[in-house]
C-alpha cells in the first residue's frame, strides 16, 4: 500500500491505535535499505495525484531532482536535501516542492530512505538507521556538488530523520538551515489515543507490526524522541525552522510540531495566512505553503505568496479515492 493511502487508512482506523504504548520502544535499530531515484516523474500538483503516480512507477524521482552533474549557484551555495515521510517515498511527497526550488535555482536531491526488512514502502524502518542512510548520501552530494554544506528539509518523519542526523550523528557539520514541514518534533497522540494506551503491555510490538517501527516511534513520549529532544531539541551551529498547521490532521496537539531549543523559529500556516486551512498532507502541495517553504530556506531572498482561502480537509477526500482506485 502506498505510504500516504496508509497514513490515511491509519487515521480512518484510529482506534486500532488505542492499542499503542510508548513504553518499551527502544529495540534495537531494525534494517532496512535505501534508494536514490533518478528517473523523473512529471510535477504534480496534489497529493493524491502524486501519490497515484508513484504507485504506477516505483523509483520515480521528482522532476528536476537528482542531477549530481548539478553546480551550486552562488545565490545558492548549499544544496537542498529533502526527506520524505513515512509510508511514502521522494516523489510522492516532493513532487511539487523539488521542481519549485530547483526553477528558483537550487540543486534539489531526494532519497528513498528507511524501506524496513519485507515492508512494501520506504519510511518505514528504525528512525536511526534512517538517519544514518540520510547522513550518507548527504556525504555524496556534498562529495559530487563540491559544496561545503547542504541544507536539510524534511517533510512529516523525513523532519525527524533530518534532525537526527543533524543532533545525533554529527550532520551538524555540514548542515546549515534544517527545515521540517508538519515535524513531529515531539510526537502526536494520535486524538489522545495513543496517550490514553500508555499502559498497555506489549501494545508498542503489535503497532510495529501492523504499521512499522517507524510510526511507533513519532508517538508522544517514545523512547526515540526522547533520546532526541533531551537535553535540548537543537545544537548549536544550524538554524532551525518549524512549518506547522494548527489542523494537522496527524499531529496533536500541533503545537508539539515546534522545537523549544535556542534559536529555533516556528511557523504556523494560520498565522501567516489564516484562511489558509491547510493540514497534514496538503502540506508539501497547498500553493501557499510552497512559498512558506521557500521563505523558510531563504528568508533574505523570498517573500511569501498570496494568501488564500484554502478549505479544512483539502486533499484528503482526494487520497481517500485514490487509495481504493
Amino acid at each position: 500500500m502506498n505510504g500516504t493511502r496508509r497514513i490515511v487508512a491509519a487515521l480512518a482506523g484510529a482506534a486500532a491505535m488505542a492499542a499503542v504504548s510508548v513504553t518499551g520502544a527502544g529495540a534495537a535499530p531494525s534494517g532496512s535499505t535505501a534508494f536514490v531515484p533518478v528517473t523523473p516523474g512529471p510535477v504534480a500538483t496534489t497529493h493524491a495525484q502524486a501519490a497515484g503516480y508513484a504507485e504506477d512507477h516505483p523509483g520515480a524521482a521528482p522532476a528536476r531532482s537528482n542531477d549530481f552533474g548539478c553546480v551550486p549557484a552562488p545565490d545558492h551555495p548549499r544544496p537542498v536535501v529533502l526527506a520524505h515521510g513515512t509510508d511514502s517515498n521522494s516523489y510522492s511527497d516532493w513532487a511539487a516542492v523539488a521542481p519549485m526550488l530547483a526553477d528558483a535555482g537550487w540543486c534539489v536531491f531526494a532519497l528513498d530512505y528507511g524501506k524496513a526488512d519485507g515492508a512494501d514502502d520506504y519510511g518505514t524502518g528504525d528512525i536511526r538507521v534512517s538517519a544514518a542512510q540520510l547522513g550518507g548520501f548527504v556525504e555524496r552530494v556534498r562529495a559530487d556538488t563540491g559544496a561545503d554544506k547542504v541544507d536539510l528539509l524534511g517533510y512529516s518523519q523525513g523532519a525527524t530523520v533530518a534532525r537526527y542526523y543533524v543532533n545525533r550523528l554529527g550532520g551538524s557539520a555540514v548542515v546549515d538551515r534544517w527545515v521540517g514541514v508538519a515535524s513531529p518534533s515531539y510526537g502526536g497522540t494520535f486524538y489522545g489515543l495513543g496517550t490514553a494506551a500508555v499502559a498497555a503491555p506489549g501494545a508498542t510490538d503489535a503497532v510495529e507490526d501492523f504499521f512499522s517501527v517507524a510510526l511507533a516511534q513519532q508517538l508522544q513520549g517514545s523512547e526515540l524522541l526522547t533520546e532526541l529532544n533531551t537535553p535540548v531539541d537543537t545544537v548549536p551551529g544550524v538554524r532551525y525552522t518549524t512549518i506547522g498547521s494548527r489542523v494537522d490532521e496527524v499531529i496533536q496537539p500541533s503545537t508539539n510540531v515546534a522545537l523549544r531549543g535556542p534559536g529555533a523559529v516556528n511557523l504556523m500556516i494560520q498565522d501567516l495566512c489564516p484562511p489558509d486551512q491547510t493540514g497534514h498532507f496538503n502540506m508539501v502541495y497547498d500553493p501557499f505553503s510552497l512559498t512558506v517553504i521557500r521563505h523558510a530556506l531563504a528568508p533574505e531572498r523570498y517573500a511569501l505568496g498570496e494568501c488564500v482561502p484554502v478549505p479544512l480537509g483539502t486533499g484528503i477526500p482526494e487520497l481517500i479515492i485514490e487509495s481504493n482506485s
